[in-house]
């Protein structure tokens, strides 16, 4: 009985151990797992330009920083999607804070009346170019960055008059959205603004001056009357394009086109350097509701695996998506990827 009674205690001990053993071990992967996340924090704040005014907000943007890698890991294991999501300079952000300081809230709002959206019912699709890149012709400016001032609509128009000036004058000039944050009175400058509001302020106040002439600074201001003169671009006009993606696909043949797009935020949140295609949750061009930003289309094309595609120019650096650029299905449904077939328009030379 003693023999007996000693051998489970050694047992019991043993067993002990192990547990201990394993609660260490444990203990230690969550260290090394803690440690590799900060260095790779540490990596990217370095990468990015990023600092901290203290030791508190670091670890407060630490713990954001773990949050958002966890939900792109998870997002790139589920479903067979044709993008991946990453790191960006977004990622120490929550999607709140990402949502307040990128992007608008969708609120209806008048547009200006217009003709009836273009349909290019008499142009045959079948003339237009395989596959268009307007950065190829010379009719597109470099990535700008709006900063965190919530003025898309102002890069959107202002990318389109640059590229059709571009197209008109043989001279790619860029031009200055400040202006428009500025002086445009149908705008809330930072606060969300019309491209078609845009487009009649453009026309009617006799052009955009170059972004030489007046610097874009990301906060909005009086408008400096004393730097307006010779503007470098004018426009006699702008067209909706009709619903369509077809006349969609004809317009931006022509010129790059200014769109709309509504969204949630969460999947631009951590769009980042890929190669692969934008298609929205699922696969199914859906990308949620609530909000609204506005990009610029400067082509399109068909990838090597056969999906068709927009190139799109957006106005948030070249630390997002790819140097600045996004590609975005075509042909997933009647509205496009975030809508964007529905709200499209461009300025008329």
């Amino acid at each position: 009985m003693a023999l007996n009674f000693h051998f489970r205690l050694v047992v019991l001990a043993a067993l002990s151990l192990l547990g201990l053993l394993a609660l260490a071990s444990q203990a230690t992967a969550r260290t090394l797992e803690e440690t590799s996340l900060l260095l790779r924090h540490e990596k990217w704040m370095t990468r990015h330009g990023r600092s901290y005014k203290d030791d508190v907000e670091k670890a407060k943007r630490f713990q954001i920083f773990k949050e958002n890698l966890k939900f792109i890991e998870s997002f790139n294991k589920t479903g067979n999607l044709s993008y991946k999501l990453g790191t960006n300079k977004f990622t120490d952000l929550t999607i709140e804070e990402f949502r307040a300081t990128m992007l608008n809230e969708d609120k209806s709002s008048p547009v200006p009346k217009t003709s009836k959206p273009a349909s290019f019912t008499n142009e045959s699709l079948a003339q237009i170019p395989y596959s268009l890149d307007w950065r190829e012709h010379g009719a597109v400016t470099g990535i700008k960055d709006q900063g965190h001032c919530g003025c898309c609509w102002a890069f959107a128009a202002v990318a389109a008059v640059e590229g059709i000036t571009k197209i008109k004058t043989g001279q790619l000039i860029s031009l200055s959205e400040q202006q428009l944050v500025d002086c445009d009175p149908n705008s809330s400058g930072c606060g969300g603004g019309n491209r078609t509001e845009a487009f009649q302020f453009i026309k009617g106040s006799g052009g955009l001056m170059a972004e030489s002439d007046y610097p874009y600074e990301g906060v909005e201001a009086s408008c400096n009357t004393q730097t307006l003169g010779n503007p470098a671009a004018t426009i006699a006009g702008y067209q909706k394009v009709e619903a369509s993606e077809s006349a969609l696909l004809a317009a931006v043949a022509n010129q790059p086109i200014s769109a709309g797009i509504t969204l949630d935020g969460t999947l631009f949140h951590g769009y980042s350097r890929t190669n692969g295609i934008f298609t929205g949750y699922d696969n199914t061009g859906d990308c949620g509701s609530g909000h609204y930003h506005a990009v610029t289309i400067i082509g399109y094309g068909t990838s090597h695996k056969g999906m068709d595609y927009w190139l799109v120019k957006n106005s948030w650096g070249t630390d997002w998506g790819k140097n600045g650029y996004m590609k975005m299905a075509r042909g997933i449904n009647a509205e496009g990827v975030c809508g964007i077939n529905t709200s499209a328009s461009y300025p008329i030379a």
